[in-house]
């Protein structure tokens, strides 16, 4: 049987064997179609490396085993074999990995009925299983039933306990701790809890609303910036965090959010980068601009003030590294990436509490920025987090979406070509001096070239904010701003119904890997009132989805949300106007992670893709659809660098070719998200590939 130090000597170990790329402190409950297998690869067909992909060797104590892929099967090609010999103590187990695309997603109260088909000459055998718990991590959970001797192929089937609260993965396996041999084949595993009637998911509101998770713990930053790091882990960055306390005492905060473990590494941060802007470069090293040289003064006179420096953030070193300072100050400045991989900040507040002018141009090939007179000059004032969006002939699309009262003169949005210095209005967006603190993307696929601008209000005159949507081709001629559909009313704030056209400003929107778009958090007012209500667009259909669950914490002002690479959304910061801050993590796990198995990316012909070529990956079952996500770097509710690029396929059994975008405006050079979707609408988690 399975001991405490085997126990403890497995998770070791075991830990060492998961696959950590895009591990989270709690993977997503998911629980499948009823009567759907889901292990993924529990017939042991798919091998890789002369073993079953997604299961692992293990065991620990003194004998000698023998571990062989036979074709001795119960059905198809494959079974594993383990022979046990001169055995003096511990045990040896053919188990599934403990990773995100491995280990079955289970819900909390459900009960599974897991099954094997088994042979062994030896009744030392017994059905192990191990859960993660959200807290702690992976542990032992129980030894399930004992195998009789067969000399034939017998199915075994055990149901589990119920599922405890905090568990949302488990593996098994079946353990041999005898002298003998062991054959096994055909795992299956079920969710055995009864579906309501008419429905074929088994976990309630959850199949078509998803579900929120609040984190068990304080992140230790009062952060209101977020990037998405290609090693999986999350950028967390403060500064002074709008606190003028730790301001004065020089107290600059980082947070890098390590989501396996549930833990946070605080970055010494070398500046107050309160407000800054920031992009991942091609790299993965995340440039960070400007940022907060003094906050305003008692008596209201002078305002905010922007800082000129400028620093690069090292994943690998976990340390930021100044680069040169820009030529004026910038607080609250736009952060684009162009396709040769440069990037354009524009915007913000200066070292005098006036509007900023100056075109900001960091040369990446140089690692600086350019001087005044190097760059391309309008001497215009783009307004504070201009939503700045690269359209694919490689001009900017400013939306509307910005932050701080009214929008810029004209019709609020407009199309700025750099290399000419030209800006030309677009016209038909909604009430625009209405959208501060609006969202704003690009739609996926980002092939279509249709962005979306949703809500927004104005700090300055402080009306209830709007459900507008505006939606624009940018592939006419003349690009003109449609309205789209309404957002769906609010239905709570602050905990009070509400009735009449409520909207929000504050808005998050989140491009899933299923190409629909996640919208939630937003408030009805400056800094206040805080408007529970979540849905899901359809860019197919043009429509929204109303209803979906709503994240328990209040997200307004200084507020994200963004999408992690297991295909769940994170959401972080609220900053109402009684100065408090909200530093609690929630995580959404949508509908779709309720509807079965996921496919797994099996292999990579290589993590380097050039454009224009043909990328070929092995999958665990049909996919129909891939697509790469640029990752997250989001404040404010706006990261105007987020697409999904869509790859058309060509597709062999297991092998898919992928075919990549040869236009860099259309996908800046730099770490992508490749997902793949299943045909039951499941999304993989995601494997790491760098365009260049």
């Amino acid at each position: 049987m399975t001991s405490g130090p085997t126990r403890r000597w497995e998770r070791a170990t075991r830990r060492i064997l998961v696959l950590t790329l895009l591990i989270t402190a709690a993977m997503p409950s998911s629980a499948a179609f009823a009567d759907a297998n889901l292990l993924v690869n529990g017939d042991l067909e798919v091998v890789d490396d002369g073993f079953p992909v997604c299961w692992e060797k293990s065991g620990w104590g003194t004998n000698d085993v023998t571990w062989a892929l036979t074709t001795n099967a119960h059905s198809g090609g494959n079974a594993m074999s383990i022979t046990v010999a001169n055995r003096v103590d511990g045990d040896r187990k053919a188990m599934m990995l403990e990773s995100p695309s491995c280990a079955p997603n289970v819900t909390p109260g459900h009960q599974y009925d897991l099954s094997v088909w088994y042979q062994t000459t030896t009744p030392d055998t017994v059905m192990t299983m191990f859960r993660h718990d959200v807290a702690n991590g992976w542990q032992y959970w129980t030894d399930l039933a004992s195998l009789e001797v067969a000399g034939s192929y017998t199915k075994k089937t055990v149901r589990t306990p119920p599922v405890p609260p905090g568990t949302d993965q488990i593996t098994w396996g079946v353990t041999i701790y005898g002298a003998g041999t062991l054959l096994t084949d055909d795992y299956a595993m079920v969710d055995a809890t009864q579906p309501t009637p008419g429905t074929q998911c088994s976990a309630g509101d959850a199949c078509t609303k998803g579900v929120w998770q609040v984190m068990p713990f304080d992140a230790p930053a009062r952060a209101m910036h977020a990037v998405v790091l290609h090693n999986g882990n999350v950028l967390l960055i403060a500064g002074s965090g709008n606190d003028t306390d730790l301001f004065a005492a020089g107290t600059f905060k980082t947070a890098l959010y390590q989501p396996y473990s549930g833990t946070f590494v605080e970055v010494p941060t070398p500046a107050d980068l309160f407000c800054a802007g920031h992009v991942q470069l091609s790299d993965g090293k995340v440039l960070v601009m400007g940022g907060n040289k003094d906050y305003p003064s008692v008596d209201g006179t002078v305002g905010y003030k922007g800082l000129r420096d400028s620093y690069v953030y090292d994943p690998a070193t976990n340390s930021y590294t100044r680069v040169n300072d820009m030529n004026a100050g910038h607080w609250y400045p736009s952060a684009t990436i162009l396709g040769n991989g440069d990037v354009l900040s524009l915007g913000g507040l200066g070292e005098d509490s006036s509007g900023t002018v100056a075109t900001e141009y960091y040369k990446a090939s140089e690692n600086r920025w350019l001087a005044l007179w190097e760059a391309n000059q309008t001497w215009r004032f783009w307004g504070l987090y201009p939503s700045m969006i690269l359209m694919q002939d490689g001009r900017l699309f400013y939306s509307g979406s910005h932050v701080f009262g009214n929008g810029l003169p004209g019709t609020g949005a407009s199309i700025y070509d750099y290399a000419t210095g030209s800006v030309t209005d677009v016209p038909g967006l909604q009430s625009k001096d209405e959208r501060d603190q609006s969202a704003s993307l690009l739609l996926p696929p980002a092939q279509d070239q249709r962005v979306m601008t949703l809500g927004g209000g104005n700090i300055e005159t402080n009306p209830d904010a709007n459900r507008y949507t505006d939606i624009i081709d940018l592939k006419q001629v003349d690009p003109t701003y449609v309205a789209g559909p309404l957002l769906p009313q609010g239905t709570m704030t602050g905990g009070v119904p509400q009735t009449g056209a409520q909207g929000k400003m504050y808005v998050s929107a989140v491009i899933l890997p299923d190409g629909k778009v996640f919208e939630t958090g937003g408030g009805l007012h400056n800094r206040a009132d805080p408007v529970y209500e979540a849905s899901m667009f359809d860019p197919a259909t043009n429509t929204f989805t109303p209803g979906m669950a709503t994240d328990p914490m209040p997200r307004t002002y200084h507020s994200s949300a963004f999408l992690l690479p297991d295909g769940r959304v994170m959401a972080f910061g609220d900053n109402p106007g009684n100065g408090t801050f909200a530093t609690h993590v929630s995580i959404y796990s949508p509908p779709y992670l309720f509807q079965g198995g996921r496919p797994q990316i099996r292999t990579l012909s290589s993590a380097s893709w050039a454009y224009g070529s043909t990328q070929t990956i092995t999958v665990s079952a049909p996919v129909t659809r891939a697509m790469l996500i640029r990752p997250a770097a989001v404040t404010h509710s706006s990261d105007p660098n987020q697409r999904s690029i869509e790859l058309p396929m060509s597709v062999s059994g297991s092998t898919v070719g992928l075919n990549v975008t040869s236009n860099p405006n259309l996908a800046p050079p730099g770490w992508y998200m490749l997902f793949v979707l299943g045909a039951n609408g499941v999304p993989s988690v995601a494997k790491w590939v760098n365009l260049s």
